[in-house]
Order: structure tokens, then sequence, then C-alpha cells
């Protein structure tokens, strides 16, 4: 197989139509970025959960009137349950003490506030901090002196699914485009087959493969696809430094938001080429074999 021959024909094929091969790299960029994004989101959400999942403590809160033998068979029930990992008790001068700790920055909130405005709580340390539910089903208000069981991880959850529906909305977003991309890959490919079918039928007629003429166009449409990951890949860098760093950069700076790692980008761009090539590849090949008769 003359591989130059081949190579030749592909640059004139993206040369002869070049309107359509630049509108089909525009189009698979887009795709390729929101799936891109997806990753990155993906990516964010386990970074958070390994930053803030160990750290969440379970609070269960006592009633005012709790006697100490109530508080000691809480201990003794936080001591034998497997869920626990570990916990500390806070009477209320300590948990006024951590209350003001906590909001040390918002002065006005700690002034109206007194010590007798605190519970007596035990802070606990969960083995599997999802399962924070457990321990409120062990611990029921008004049983043994206990107010209320509150879980961090409550709001870490409406936080996550935020998270997923951006995920999700950008991969949405993805398929779409992808669609849209392999009907412009499909009308570009059988456009240039039309426009060089007295080329392919010579080559034909002189003894070359069916898939020796093919291979041209399938070439053609998976070197717009890796020009188009090219794109995707950039934009995502562009969002990172000019959007992102930006717009979060004092929740990053104060560790609330783990950041975008360039190396985060680096190691999803394999397979963001990997997608568009591919994407493209394959949607060349079956136009040829359903459409065109090479």
């Amino acid at each position: 197989m003359r591989m130059n021959f081949v190579f030749t024909e592909v640059a004139a094929g993206l040369r002869r139509n070049l309107t359509m091969t630049i509108a089909m790299i525009m189009t698979t960029a887009i795709s390729l970025a929101f799936f891109g994004a997806g990753l990155l989101v993906a990516q964010q959400i386990g970074d958070m959960k390994e930053l803030y999942y160990d750290k969440l403590e379970v609070s269960i809160y006592l009633q005012d009137k709790v006697s100490a033998a109530q508080r000691e068979a809480v201990t003794a029930q936080l001591d034998a349950s497997p869920e626990v990992e570990g916990y500390e008790y806070l009477d209320k001068a300590a948990a006024f003490a951590r209350f003001k700790e906590l909001f040390k920055g918002n002065p006005q909130l700690v002034n109206q506030a007194t010590e007798d405005d605190l519970p007596a709580t035990y802070l606990v340390r969960m083995k599997d901090p999802e399962r924070y539910t457990v321990l409120a089903q062990q611990f029921p208000a008004g049983k043994n002196g206990v107010d209320q069981v509150q879980g961090q991880s409550e709001v870490l959850d409406r936080i996550f699914s935020l998270f997923n529906g951006v995920r999700n909305a950008a991969i949405a977003l993805a398929l779409l485009q992808a669609l849209a991309a392999l009907l412009l890959i499909s009308n570009t490919i059988q456009v240039a087959a039309f426009n060089r079918r007295v080329e392919t039928g010579i080559m034909r007629l002189v003894g070359a493969s069916r898939w020796y003429t093919q291979l041209p166009f399938v070439l053609e449409a998976a070197l717009a696809g890796l020009a188009g990951a090219v794109l995707a890949i950039g934009g995502l860098f562009a969002a990172k430094f000019l959007f992102v760093d930006k717009t979060l950069a004092e929740p990053i700076r104060s560790g609330i938001v783990p950041p975008i790692d360039v190396g985060t980008i680096l190691m999803i761009s394999p397979y963001v080429a990997g997608v568009g090539v591919l994407l493209a590849s394959v949607a060349a090949y079956v136009t040829l074999r359903l459409y065109v008769r090479l």
C-alpha cells in the first residue's frame, strides 16, 4: 500500500472541502469541550469528597435538662456502636467556645449569642460519614435526653447534587453536540466521496481494494476529530485560567474548593483526544459502508 499516495489524498480532500472541514472541527471541538468539562466536574466531586468526608462530624445535641444518667447512657451507646470511629463531648461552655471560633468572622452573630443558647453536644466521627442517618436512628429525639441529631454531610449532599447536575448537563450537551458532529461528518464524507468519484472509480478498476479507497476519507475524518480535540483541550485550559481561577480565587485560596490543576486537564486530555478521533473515524467508516459505494 502506497501510504504517500494516501496522505496526499487526505491533504487534497481537506483542502477541497475546507469550509465543511472547519465546521466539522468546530462542532467536534464544542462537543469534546463539554465532554471534558463533565470529566473535570466528576474529578472535582471526587476531590471534594476526599477533602471533606474525612473531616465530617455528626452532632448529637442534648436537651437542656439532660441528667447525668442519660448522658452516660448516650456515652455507652456511642462506645458500643460499630458505626462510630470516635467522639468528643462538649458541655455548654465548650460548645459556646467552639461556636465563637467557628463564627469569629461574624462578630454580630457571636455577640447576640449566649452560653445558654448552645446545647451540650457530642461531636461524632463516623467510619462512613454518608451513613449519618444510621446514627440518627440509633439516637431518636427524646430518648436519653437527646434533642436532635444533625449530620454535616446533609449540606454536602446538596452541594454534590448541584455538581452532579452540572456534570450531567455537560454530558447531555456533549451528546447533543456529538450527534450534530456525526451528522456533519457524514455529510462531509459523502460530499468528499462524490467529488472524488472519478478517481476512486479508476482505482477500483485497476485493482485497488475497497478499504484502500476508503482509507483517505477515514483519515480525513480522524484528523478533523483530532484537531477538534486539540481545540477542546485548549478551551479547557483557557476556561481554567480565564474563568475558574479568577471566579473561584477566594474559595480556592481558603481551601473550601480544590483547584483544577493543569495536571488534571492533562490527565483527561488523552480521553478527549481518543473520543474525538474514534467518533470521527467510526462516523466516516459507517457512512462509507452504508451510503457510499467506492
